[in-house]
């Protein structure tokens, strides 16, 4: 093992930066000893981390749309066998002058032989990193912002800046999982997602260039005011997202053990809490359905673009709803809201392969807005199937990868919505008591790993002795 020292300065120096940011609204014993004190132990090697750990010193000028960032990443090479480079993906530098990479060290080596391309940086180690050991990687860089044009885009357009906020998603670069002997880098598409993300520690260390005019912040992480920047820590998560706006208006709310808050426009207060209580409702539903929110905050973020995208304690949920909401619970805004919370469970506790099995999140997430009706108002269960799901006719078999979706709305249709209804086939087909011991199993086994339909059924089979093939075989074409 290798760099211990490095790595326990890392975890005893948490958040060892920072400063205060807009955030939403003991007689003295004394004992004789007549034994003779005993030889010091041999001290234990410390264990090698579960898994990998992201620190981001992050100073962000709001106003002129760059961002500069000091990123440590340390890595537990939990592969099985030695690595000689270490891929990381960086969808930033799909973005034309956005990516400027300054500094790489590994292990306090200057490294100069990386290759940077597309969405893939790839670092050679200066020496074989062997299994069970850990290696601490250094990267600076800088981003300048592109503008989130919707117009000209087939695509919500996420990352970058608009007139009214400035949104950092996917924004550094991260170790991709390593899997059946691959690197689970996959290529961008038009529609859905492509990035699967490992399960990390996040601390980001926020500040920006000018401390008289700092924008409101909405980040992933539970905020603590540190100096002169505001450090924010998230554990046992997929991906950190922040954005940030002088217009948002702050609303929250308990939820548990867990402080939802909603991040809104001034014109959208009314709809941005009804956000807000859907959200927090949700977590109280799938805690008990699923297994408990693993997190402090979630944040539900207006977003000037035109989908919802969710990201490890906080997601975006986009201004159209909030134009749609009509105050009552039968609207995108609340179901889309359920559907994005939804997503803490399938997406960020239980990850799989967005490009090329997203049924297995979005399916499951898109029928987990049903439970959430069905607990909290079983007089609108039934207008749920009917306006979010059958009015698209739904067909088509749903284990098809992002690529093969054809569009968006043809995507949804089959993955999502279709989705629903497998799901929902499998669950009257082997009752509510098999089913709902194996979503919690689910979770508990599958809990920060990369699921797959081969993980998804060995676990559902563990919990019924019920035949329900012909179900498989009507809506995935191969188990």
């Amino acid at each position: 093992m290798r760099n211990y020292a490095i790595f326990i300065l890392f975890l005893l120096a948490s958040c060892s930066q920072p400063a205060p940011q807009n955030t939403p609204t003991v007689t003295s014993i004394e004992i004789k000893n007549t034994q003779p004190i005993p030889s010091p132990a041999t001290p234990e090697r410390p264990s090698i981390p579960v898994h990998e750990k992201y620190i981001l010193n992050t100073i962000i000028d709001y106003d002129r749309h760059l961002v500069t960032v000091d990123e440590t990443i340390v890595y537990p090479n939990h592969t099985g066998q030695p690595l000689q480079s270490i891929p990381f993906a960086i969808a930033a530098h799909l973005w034309a002058d956005c990516f400027k990479l300054t500094q790489v060290m590994v292990d306090n080596n200057p490294m100069t032989d990386f290759v940077l391309h597309a969405h893939q940086l790839d670092i050679p180690l200066p020496t074989p990193l062997a299994p069970d050991s850990v290696s601490t990687i250094n990267l600076s860089y800088s981003l300048s912002l592109p503008y989130m044009d919707q117009a000209n885009s087939l695509r919500a357009r996420i990352f970058g800046y608009s007139d009214i906020q400035m949104n950092l998603v996917n924004w550094y670069p991260f170790i991709v999982p390593f899997k059946d002997g691959e690197w689970m880098i996959r290529e961008p598409w038009s529609h859905g997602e492509y990035l699967i993300y490992p399960v990390a520690d996040f601390e980001v260390n926020l500040k920006f260039t000018d401390p008289e005019n700092v924008p409101i912040v909405a980040a992933s992480g539970f905020a603590e005011p540190n100096g002169e920047s505001t450090c924010y820590t998230l554990t046992n998560a997929r991906a950190f997202a922040i954005s940030a706006s002088r217009d948002f208006q702050v609303s929250k709310m308990r939820a548990a053990d867990t402080t939802v808050y909603s991040y809104y426009l001034p014109i959208y207060k009314s709809a941005g809490e009804a956000a807000m209580i859907a959200s927090a409702q949700a977590i109280q539903v799938f805690s008990e359905k699923f297994g408990k929110y693993p997190h402090k905050t979630l944040s539900v973020v207006i977003a000037d673009f035109k989908d919802s995208m969710e990201f490890s304690a906080l997601y975006f949920h986009s201004r159209s709803f909030y134009d749609l909401y009509d105050g009552t619970p039968a609207n995108y805004l609340t179901f889309v809201a359920v559907h994005e919370t939804g997503h803490q469970w399938w997406f960020d506790q239980v990850a799989s392969d967005q490009a090329l099995e997203p049924w297995l999140d979005e399916s499951l997430t898109t029928y987990s807005e049903s439970l959430y009706y069905e607990t909290l108002y079983p007089d609108k269960l039934a207008w749920w199937w009917s306006y979010r799901i059958d009015f698209f006719e739904p067909q088509g078999y749903i284990d098809i990868p992002v690529y093969d979706g054809q569009n968006d709305e043809n995507y949804k249709r089959i993955v999502y919505f279709n989705g629903a209804h497998f799901i929902q086939e499998l669950r009257t087909r082997i009752g509510d008591e098999a089913f709902f011991a194996f979503l919690q199993d689910y979770v508990l086994q599958k809990r920060g790993g990369i699921s797959t339909r081969e993980d998804f059924f060995r676990i559902l089979d563990e919990h019924t002795d019920t035949d329900y093939s012909d179900i498989v075989r009507g809506y995935l074409r191969s188990r």
